[in-house]
């Protein structure tokens, strides 16, 4: 049973998800501080995090932050505001997707599910190729693990996914929409800057990681492409 830690003050929904997510085959705790919530995601090392961001104690976005110095797991934003800058500041501290509250147990189910599946590697077919490299740029699916002439470069698990796309799409222009179905389970809007605040927030690590800056590029008002060498 994956471990689900439920990071949320609203006492009324947490019980509310906790017990749906229990009934839906998932071993759920609750923690409903933020200042606690940071040592018991670093002791348990749960299979992912449904964070608030109003919390008391620390932040979600602290939270977040914090936690992403040694936790590689999954963390899905709860979120009461559609506020762009909310979604955008939780992407680049480090968050793998978000729910706008009010929160539908059933959405927030299927996105766990699509996050979970992201992160295990053991979804991975032996008919599927299981690492591409493209010139320096590694990438290991089954391991998770993206190189840049041999120095290994922290990606989060949307990130790689993003990353494993367009590698298996190498030359050929990927488009949002595309993306979004594929990572997140659900059709681009438009309006969503998720993708494109994951997709810079990865090109920004393999630059650093030695990269060339011209290697990932964005497509104005369709999508992205990784050059091929």
């Amino acid at each position: 049973m994956p471990r689900i830690l439920i990071v949320e003050d609203d006492a009324r929904l947490a019980r509310l998800l906790q017990e749906y997510l229990t009934i839906h085959g998932y071993d759920a705790d609750v923690e409903s501080r933020g200042d606690r919530a940071i040592e018991r995601i670093w002791r348990d090392d749960p299979a992912l995090v449904v964070l608030d961001l109003m919390l008391p104690g620390t932040s979600g976005f602290e939270v977040c932050r914090r936690i992403r110095e040694r936790f590689t797991r999954g963390i899905l934003i709860l979120t009461a505001s559609k506020a762009e800058i909310d979604q955008a500041v939780g992407f680049e501290l480090g968050a793998d997707d978000y729910v706008i509250k009010p929160v539908e147990p059933r959405i927030l189910l299927a996105r766990i599910r699509s996050l979970l599946r992201r992160m295990d590697g053991s979804a991975v077919t032996m008919a599927a190729p299981q690492s591409l490299a493209i010139g320096p740029l590694r990438i290991d699916r089954g391991r998770r693990e993206v190189s840049v002439d041999g120095t290994r470069i922290e990606v989060t698990g949307i990130e790689f996914d993003l990353l494993w796309i367009l590698a298996r799409r190498a030359g050929d222009i990927v488009s949002r929409d595309e993306m979004s179905l594929q990572v997140r389970g659900i059709p681009y809007d438009g309006v969503d800057r998720g993708i494109d605040v994951h997709v810079s927030r990865l090109r920004r690590k393999l630059e650093a990681g030695g990269l060339a800056a011209t290697m990932v590029k964005a497509v104005r008002g369709f999508g992205y492409l990784l050059v091929k060498p």
